[in-house]
């Protein structure tokens, strides 16, 4: 298992260091000239990025718990090989177990424009897993997966990164880029919906799928006097969700008046789009996420 002093010696990069976080777990820190960012080996679970001359974009509940063997709450959760409950044993960890695994650190390296660029891997059932994510003027992050040493056969799997966005107030934001785009309402009984034609606003609880989309989306705060804008590629899902009052009070590692401060917008694959992974390939999902 790494350490932190085994990560500090294997990893002389100026701008990146790494502590032990919350709850004694092993975190990555990035201060540079152009953005500042935390990562957890637990999970591989970004915590937090602000680019120079801008807030924090990423949200974090202060009530999240910080243990081995439980999940962090906000900042980007990877979910995989499966997104939600598990298809056939309710016993099984929601969204997988990439969320709570120990991730180790392969690479570190500044980028050209003097930020961070981190690898990280793991395995996971039968899978062969790495995150990359640098830390920028742009925060970009890749879930790599292929099929794991003596894997014979054709695998499936689902993937989300399941990134909070912090807001002013959800009730007065709004997201562009899906207007087109037919979804899965899982408030409403998992109802397949067609486009609305309209941007997303929020006036309760909030759970959607969009389907084979690979559309750019836009996130606006008017409260914030900015536009966090999400491109991807490998991804034909976008998942959108805010749990409103009840949902929250429900969620222990949840703050119950925490939900007017985040939303949800998931780079994914799943349902009718997870993803077939063929023997002797891999698949790669990416997210770009940019403040104007």
């Amino acid at each position: 298992m790494q350490t932190v002093l085994s990560l500090c010696k294997q990893f002389k990069v100026p701008g990146l260091h790494f502590e032990a976080g919350h709850g004694g777990l092993t975190k990555a820190v990035v201060a540079t000239n152009v953005a500042a960012g935390e990562i957890y080996l637990h999970g591989a679970h970004v915590t937090s990025w602000q680019p120079a001359g801008h807030e924090p974009v990423l949200w974090m509940s202060r009530s999240s718990l910080f243990q081995p063997g439980k999940p962090i709450r906000g900042g980007v959760p990877i979910c995989f090989p499966w997104f939600g409950p598990h298809a056939s044993d309710p016993s099984a960890p929601a969204h997988g177990f990439a969320r709570t695994a120990l991730w180790e650190v392969t690479e570190a390296q500044t980028t050209v424009e003097g930020g961070i660029s981190l690898s990280l891997q793991t395995r996971i059932d039968s899978f062969s897993v790495r995150f990359t994510v640098e830390f920028g003027s742009v925060l970009q992050m890749t879930l790599t997966t292929e099929p794991g040493p003596g894997i014979s056969v054709d695998q499936r799997f689902e993937d989300a990164l399941h990134t909070y966005f912090s807001v002013s107030d959800v009730r007065n934001v709004s997201i562009t880029g899906l207007e087109q785009v037919r979804y899965i309402d899982k408030v409403d009984g998992a109802l397949e919906k067609p486009a609305t034609g309209a941007a997303i606003e929020f006036t309760g609880e909030t759970d959607r799928v969009y389907l084979k989309t690979d559309s750019e989306c836009h996130l606006h705060d008017p409260g914030r006097n900015r536009t966090i804008t999400i491109s991807k590629s490998g991804s034909q899902s976008t998942v959108v969700w805010n749990p409103w009052i009840a949902k929250s009070a429900r969620m222990p590692d949840f703050g119950d008046h925490e939900w007017p401060e985040m939303v949800c917008i998931e780079t994914a694959n799943v349902g009718s789009d997870s993803i077939a992974l063929a023997l002797n390939t891999s698949h790669s999902t990416t997210v770009v996420i940019r403040v104007q």
